[in-house]
């Protein structure tokens, strides 16, 4: 724990140079005496630090001075080569203390290093948010816990409910590893030898087997998330042409994304749209554009549109029970 306290010490001293004993002791959560006696035991090992006295005092590291302690070690290396993840989701893997350990040294070493002082950094500017909006789903299992059961390599018998059901039923996968996307964590995995996307929230528990993971020869989590990607984004056989008021096209183009294969140019305030999907059934996504869109082609789609507007008009028609 000393250690690791007295690391922490020199890489805020490598990135300031000079700090108030009182900040250190914050900073540190310990006392000021203890951050006295930390700093004369880098001085007696050999390390260029000093403490201050008087009004503007405080615990120095001599100017120019080079610290071999911006090393970063193998958990720090591996918390950045998930650098994609937000805190909540390195929370939810418990990294969130590795994280920030390897960003002291990454500050540490920008400190040292010669930069024109009126040029901001990317970290200043670029913020990574990867939830989506307004979403609350939480993983019914500890995802921290299962990247590290994946390590193993091997064969997981998995409760997962599917969106359709409400129980959930047992059944033996070879995972891969875990994804984030946007705000929602997916174990991916082949089940009888078919790649599947498997939701964290409705996956209720899972066990190790003895078997190693049969996997596929020659893939990866990457490859495996890359061809269930472009499956589940890929534009369905059926199209369906629409006629969609101006002012709803980026609000089209937000939910609907790659389901759009063309739109027209705009005429008295409509564009004519044609939306791609796997059945018929799927229009009815359309029903939360409300009197901002019309069903032109084909007429089973329209047909199928016009059933689900008089059912839901007739559950509104009379006082809620």
């Amino acid at each position: 724990m000393k250690a690791s306290r007295l690391l922490h010490l020199l890489l805020l001293l490598q990135t300031r140079q000079r700090i108030t004993t009182t900040e250190l002791a914050e900073r540190l959560e310990v006392s000021r005496r203890t951050v006295l006696r930390d700093v004369e035991a880098l001085t007696t090992a050999g390390v260029p630090v000093y403490a201050e006295r008087g009004r503007n005092g405080g615990i120095v590291l001599l100017p120019g001075a080079r610290l071999n302690a911006s090393h970063l070690e193998p958990p720090e290396l591996e918390v950045l080569s998930v650098a994609g993840l937000d805190s909540a989701q390195l929370e939810r893997m418990g990294l969130s203390a590795v994280q920030e350990s390897a960003a002291r040294k990454i500050a540490a070493r920008q400190a040292a290093a010669p930069e024109s002082p009126s040029l901001l950094r990317l970290t200043d500017l670029v913020l990574v948010d990867s939830n989506a909006w307004l979403a609350d789903s939480k993983p019914a299992v500890d995802v921290s816990d299962l990247a590290s059961a994946l390590r193993h390599r091997r064969r997981l018998r998995i409760q997962y409910r599917r969106s359709a059901e409400k129980q959930a039923s047992a059944r033996v996968v070879d995972p891969y590893g875990i994804v984030a996307k946007s705000g929602r964590w997916y174990l991916i995995a082949d089940d009888q030898g078919t790649g599947r996307l498997f939701a964290l929230e409705r996956l209720s528990a899972y066990e190790q087997l003895d078997a190693p993971a049969v996997l596929r020869p020659d893939e990866t989590l990457r490859t495996r998330w890359a061809a269930l990607k472009e499956r589940t984004e890929r534009p369905g056989r059926v199209s369906v042409t629409v006629r969609l008021r101006e002012n709803g096209l980026d609000l089209a183009r937000r939910i609907l994304g790659t389901r759009i294969h063309d739109v027209s140019d705009t005429e008295n305030g409509w564009c004519t749209v044609v939306v791609r999907y796997p059945d018929i059934e799927s229009v009815r996504q359309l029903l939360q554009f409300g009197d901002h869109i019309e069903i032109l082609t084909p007429e089973t789609a329209r047909k199928r549109m016009s059933q689900l507007a008089k059912d839901l008009a007739e559950r509104h028609s009379a006082p809620a029970s």
